[in-house]
């Protein structure tokens, strides 16, 4: 309970509360009190609301509703200049509650609310009127909610009812086509119990005819072999009757075979007696011989070496591969990462086996392209041109240690050509007999 003194217009300065203020007049208060602050300096304000003197209206009663309150309430000086405030701004209401006649149409809680802060006499019962009609407001607007919550609660249970009953029903039907659906599955289900019962029936006599064929082809082998052995024996008595027959046919010839030997003799002593009385020399001239021309001679890859041609020049592998039976042995990723390694590997593989198929159609070697597999993931799909034989090296094995075993696999004596830049490929089919090339020659002699 709080009392206050001062004068006032009236005599209400002495009239206090036996009550707290109720909620919304003291709302009312609270925004009476931040309206008034405008025009009130900082110095007539109270201490504790100086620091809120410059914040906006709503911002005021949002952060100092409490210490607006409580101000109003305990300082009576600070009460007056806002009530001051309040009838400059509202004499007519002020005028009213002083005469004691509020507007019967005014807000209770806004007539409430000014009483409190102006006082005029009877302000006690205007505030205490106005929370009991506020109170009465309240208690009407929560009546008013319980029976529109209410009226809502109906409203949601019968729509409840509604929605259980179609969702019975609905269930009531797809129980109805659940049990037809049913129905037709054990329907379906004895059909296929019979449809099985037959097959199984089926699948027995198909047995029994299998058992029946099988002891018939069985029977069948066995007449056969018997047979065979039946055609075996006589095919050993006809060769024997034919054995006897050619032994009779050379004995009969014998005797003419004899005389006709030792006519044969008696003309070939008689030659060499007359070759040797009239001593004749052996025929080492030939008529095709007498005619003047030049001869090709006869050369081998260590004849073509000691030529005066440079070790970078074509001809020398187009000589190598003239001879009788040559076999040209390519490093092939050597020769196509040396000619033209920007391509991807398949298209350095396509065009290098490209020219090597014209290259042994020209020429008539024999020419093996080796390639390293070791890091394919699965098996190249290439189809090897014509006259060109393709080699991937297995896992584990490079394609140098591959060539190393083509040229050891070659007869001695046979021209065998290995194209590689590959210093240590080189020396090794230099010692086994091969002759190496660089791979830019295979490239020149290519393009």
């Amino acid at each position: 309970m709080v009392e206050t003194t001062g004068g006032g217009p009236g005599d209400g300065a002495a009239e206090v509360l036996d009550r707290p203020l109720p909620e919304g007049v003291r709302r009312r208060v609270v925004q009476i009190v931040s309206d008034g602050f405008g025009g009130l300096t900082v110095a007539e304000l109270p201490a504790q609301l100086r620091q809120y003197a410059r914040f906006a209206p709503n911002r005021r009663v949002k952060f100092a509703g409490n210490a607006m309150a409580a101000a109003v309430e305990g300082d009576t000086l600070f009460r007056q200049r806002i009530a001051e405030r309040f009838r400059e701004a509202h004499p007519e209401l002020a005028g009213a509650l002083d005469t004691g006649a509020p507007p019967p149409a005014a807000d209770p809680l806004d007539v409430a609310a000014a009483a409190y802060v102006l006082r005029p006499t009877g302000w006690v019962k205007l505030v205490a009127a106005a929370g009991e009609e506020a109170q009465r407001a309240d208690a009407e607007r929560a009546d008013e909610e319980s029976r529109a919550e209410l009226e809502r609660l109906r409203e949601q249970l019968a729509e409840a009812r509604d929605h259980t009953k179609a969702e019975t029903e609905r269930l009531r039907q797809e129980l109805e086509s659940a049990k037809k659906d049913a129905d037709s599955l054990h329907r379906k289900l004895r059909a296929a119990v019979s449809d099985v019962k037959r097959g199984e029936a089926a699948l027995r006599k198909l047995n029994a005819e299998m058992e029946a064929l099988r002891a018939e082809s069985h029977a069948q082998v066995s007449a056969a072999e018997s047979e065979t052995r039946r055609l075996k024996a006589r095919l050993g008595e006809a060769e024997a009757a034919l054995e006897a027959t050619r032994r009779a046919a050379r004995e009969g010839r014998s005797v003419e075979d004899m005389r006709v030997r030792l006519l044969l003799d008696t003309v070939l002593d008689a030659a060499q007696g007359l070759r040797r009385e009239l001593a004749l020399p052996p025929v080492s001239v030939r008529p095709a011989e007498t005619v003047d021309a030049v001869e090709p001679g006869r050369m081998t890859p260590k004849d073509i070496a000691a030529r005066a041609l440079s070790e970078n020049d074509p001809a020398i592998l187009d000589q190598l591969l003239a001879l009788p039976q040559a076999h040209l042995v390519v490093d092939g990723y050597n020769v196509t990462k040396t000619g033209y390694p920007q391509m991807p590997l398949e298209k350095q593989r396509l065009r290098l086996l490209g020219q090597l198929s014209q290259l042994a159609a020209q020429t008539g070697a024999e020419v093996t392209c080796v390639f390293d597999g070791a890091e394919l993931a699965a098996p190249v799909l290439l189809a090897p041109p014509r006259g060109v034989r393709v080699l991937f090296s297995k896992p584990g094995v490079t394609a140098d240690e591959l060539i190393r075993q083509l040229v050891r696999a070659e007869p001695p004596g046979r021209p065998v050509i290995v194209a590689s830049t590959d210093r240590e490929v080189a020396d090794g089919v230099a010692k086994a007999g091969a002759r190496p090339v660089a791979s830019a020659v295979l490239l020149k002699r290519l393009s």
